[in-house]
C-alpha cells in the first residue's frame, strides 16, 4: 500500500519544477538573462525571481510573476521590486498586486495536476 505524498512535498516538488521551467523558458543555449538587471548566466545559476511574494498561492505558480533573477537581485536586493514592475508594465503589475490579495488554495489534486503540466513543459522545451 503506497502513502499519498504530503501536501508540503507536493508543494516542494511543484515549486523546484516550476522554477526549472520558468529559468529554461526563455534560455539560449542555456544562458538566461535576469529581468532586472540583464545580467546572463547558465539557467541553473539563476533564479526565479517572484514579483508578488512566494507567499501568495494566488499568484505563487503565475508565469507572468514569476521570471529569471540573478541572486544578486532577487536575494540581495529584496527583488528589485520596482525594476520588476518597470518590466512587467503598471497594468500588469497592478493585476498582479490585485490578483495577490485573492485568497486561493489549491487542492492536492490541483498541485499534482499543476506538476505534471510543467514537467510536460519541460519536456516540450528539450524537443
Amino acid at each position: 500500500m503506497s502513502k499519498k505524498p504530503s501536501r508540503k512535498l507536493l508543494v516542494k516538488k511543484l515549486d523546484s519544477i516550476f522554477s526549472e521551467y520558468i529559468r529554461r523558458r526563455y534560455a539560449k543555449d542555456d544562458i538566461a538573462e535576469c529581468v532586472t538587471c540583464g545580467k546572463q548566466d547558465h539557467w541553473k545559476r539563476l533564479q526565479a525571481g517572484h514579483f508578488m511574494s512566494r507567499k501568495h498561492y494566488a499568484t505563487r505558480w503565475d508565469e507572468t510573476n514569476v521570471q529569471v533573477q540573478c541572486s544578486g537581485c532577487n536575494v540581495f536586493r529584496y527583488g528589485e521590486q520596482y525594476k520588476f514592475a518597470l518590466y512587467l508594465g503598471a497594468i500588469v503589475s497592478e493585476d498582479l498586486l490585485v490578483k495577490s490579495r485573492e485568497i486561493k488554495k489549491f487542492s492536492n489534486f490541483e498541485l499534482v495536476e499543476m506538476y505534471e503540466s510543467y514537467k510536460q513543459k519541460l519536456k516540450d522545451l528539450n524537443s
